[in-house]
C-alpha cells in the first residue's frame, strides 16, 4: 500500500471559508489597532510584532505536531537562506504598513493591497515567463494608469502603496519556493528576525527611548501586536488549504475594502478627486482580472 498523503480535493469547505473570512476580517480591521500605536516609531512596533509572534507560532506548531518540520528547516542551509529573504521582505512590508497607518495614509495601504494581485501576475510574466491573458494585460495597464493618476496629482509616486505592493508581491513569490508549510515558514521567519527585534528593543530600553514600560497601556498594546500579526496569518494559512484558488482570489479583496472604508469613514482621510478617479480604475481592473481568472480555472477543468 502507498504511504503517500492523499491530496485534498480542490473544493471549498465550510471550515476553509470560515478560516479565510476570519483572517481577512482581522486584516481589514487591523488599522484600528495599529492606529492606537501611531505615537510609537514603526521600527519599534515591527520589532514587537516579531517578538510576540514567536510564542504564538510556537504554540500552534506544538499543537499541530509540526515542530520536527521546523527543526529540519533550521538544519537545511538552502531553506534558511530562502527564509532570510522572505523574512526581510515581510518585515519591510510590516514597516511600511505601520508607517502608513500612523501617517494617515491608510488609503495608500488599501491601494497597495488592491494592486497586489495584478502585480503578482506581472511578476509571473517577468520572472517566470508566464503569459497573462489579454484581459489580465488590460487589468495591469489600468492599475498602472491609476498609479500614474495619483503620481501626477501629488507630484510623487504613492510610495507607501507601491512599497506594500512590491514587498508583498516578492514575498509571496519567494514564499512559494520555501520548502516548508505555511505555519512552519512563518515561525522560521520570525525566529530569524527575533535577534534583531530583541536587540533593537533592548537598545531602546537601555537608552530610555522605548515604549515598553510597565506604566500605561503601551506595553499591552505592543504585546498584542504579536497577536494581531500571527493569528490572521496562521488562520489564513490553514483556510487557504481548504479553499479553491478562485475563491481565495475573490476573498482577498475583503481586507483592502475594509481598510478603505476604515480610512475614509473612521479616520476621515480625504478622498480627493485623484483618488475618485484612481480607485474606480483599480476596482474595474480587479473585476476584469477576477473574471479572467475564473474563466481560466473553468477552462482548465473542461
Amino acid at each position: 500500500m502507498s504511504s503517500k498523503p492523499v491530496k485534498p480535493a480542490n473544493v471549498d469547505t465550510p471550515q476553509g471559508l470560515a478560516f479565510a473570512m476570519a483572517a481577512y476580517l482581522m486584516w481589514g480591521f487591523m488599522p484600528l489597532y495599529m492606529k492606537m500605536l501611531a505615537h510609537i516609531p514603526p521600527a519599534e512596533v515591527v520589532a514587537h510584532r516579531v517578538i510576540w509572534s514567536v510564542p504564538i507560532a510556537a504554540v500552534v506548531l506544538i499543537v499541530l505536531g509540526r515542530t520536527n518540520d521546523l527543526i529540519e528547516a533550521l538544519r537545511t542551509p538552502r531553506t534558511l537562506i530562502m527564509a532570510c529573504v522572505t523574512a526581510v521582505l515581510v518585515s519591510i512590508n510590516w514597516g511600511i504598513y505601520v508607517w502608513s497607518i500612523a501617517s494617515d495614509r491608510a488609503l495608500d495601504a488599501a491601494l497597495g493591497y488592491y494592486i497586489n494581485p495584478l502585480f503578482s501576475v506581472a511578476l509571473g510574466a517577468m520572472l517566470l515567463g508566464e503569459r497573462p491573458t489579454k484581459a489580465q494585460g488590460v487589468a495591469i495597464a489600468l492599475a498602472a494608469l491609476a498609479v500614474a493618476v495619483l503620481w501626477i496629482d501629488a507630484g510623487t509616486l504613492p510610495w507607501a502603496a507601491v512599497g506594500l505592493t512590491v514587498s508583498w508581491g516578492f514575498y509571496a513569490f519567494f514564499k512559494k519556493s520555501l520548502p516548508v508549510g505555511p505555519n512552519q515558514g512563518f515561525m522560521l521567519e520570525v525566529l530569524i528576525l527575533l535577534p534583531l527585534g530583541l536587540g533593537y528593543v533592548i537598545y531602546l530600553s537601555t537608552t530610555g527611548q522605548g515604549h515598553f514600560t510597565v506604566a500605561g497601556t503601551d506595553m499591552a498594546l505592543l504585546m498584542g501586536a504579536g497577536v494581531v500579526t500571527a493569528v490572521p496569518l496562521m488562520t489564513y494559512a490553514n483556510g487557504a488549504k481548504l479553499l479553491r484558488l478562485s475563491t481565495i482570489g475573490v476573498l482577498q479583496y475583503i481586507a483592502p475594502t475594509l481598510i478603505f472604508l476604515v480610512a475614509v469613514l473612521v479616520f476621515g482621510e480625504p478622498f480627493d478627486h485623484a483618488r475618485m478617479i484612481a480607485f474606480p480604475m483599480i476596482w474595474v481592473a480587479l473585476v476584469i482580472y477576477s473574471v479572467s481568472m475564473w474563466r481560466q480555472l473553468r477552462h482548465s477543468k473542461m
